[in-house]
C-alpha cells in the first residue's frame, strides 16, 4: 500500500524556520510531481510549492524567497524548508504526489495522486 508520511511541523515564532519532510513508501515505480499544500482555518487548501521529476519548481507568490522545495529521489522524499515564517503561514500542510504505482504481481502500473495526512504549522506573532 502506498502512503505519504509527513513530519516536521510544529510551533515557531515569527521569523523562525521549520523543515517539513514527506516520505513516500510502498509499491512505487516512479515519482513524478511532488508538492506541498496548506489549509488555514476557514480557507481553501492552496498550493504552496511543487517540484517536478526534472526538478523544476513552482512557488505560491507569498512564499517566494522564503520557502524552498527540494526532493531526494533516492529516499522518495520531498522537503519544504520554510524560513522567515509569518503568522499567515499558519495552517495544516499536506504533501501531495503524482506517483506511478505497481498494482499487481504482473507489474502493471498506473498513475495516481496521493495525499499525506497533514502536519500542523503554527507561527506565533
Amino acid at each position: 500500500q502506498v502512503q505519504l508520511v509527513e513530519s516536521g511541523g510544529g510551533l515557531v515564532q515569527a521569523g523562525g524556520s521549520l523543515r517539513l519532510s514527506c516520505a513516500a513508501s510502498g509499491s512505487i515505480f516512479s515519482i513524478n510531481r511532488m508538492g506541498w499544500y496548506r489549509q488555514a482555518p476557514g480557507k481553501q487548501r492552496e498550493l504552496v510549492a511543487s517540484v517536478t521529476s526534472g526538478s523544476s519548481t513552482n512557488y505560491e507568490d507569498s512564499v517566494k524567497g522564503r520557502f524552498t522545495i527540494s526532493r531526494d529521489n533516492a529516499k522518495n522524499t520531498v522537503y519544504l524548508q520554510m524560513n522567515s515564517l509569518k503568522p499567515e503561514d499558519t495552517g495544516v500542510y499536506y504533501c501531495n504526489a503524482d506517483l506511478t504505482v505497481i498494482v499487481n504481481i504482473a507489474g502493471a502500473r498506473v498513475e495516481r495522486n496521493f495525499w499525506g495526512q497533514g502536519t500542523q504549522v503554527t507561527v506565533s506573532s
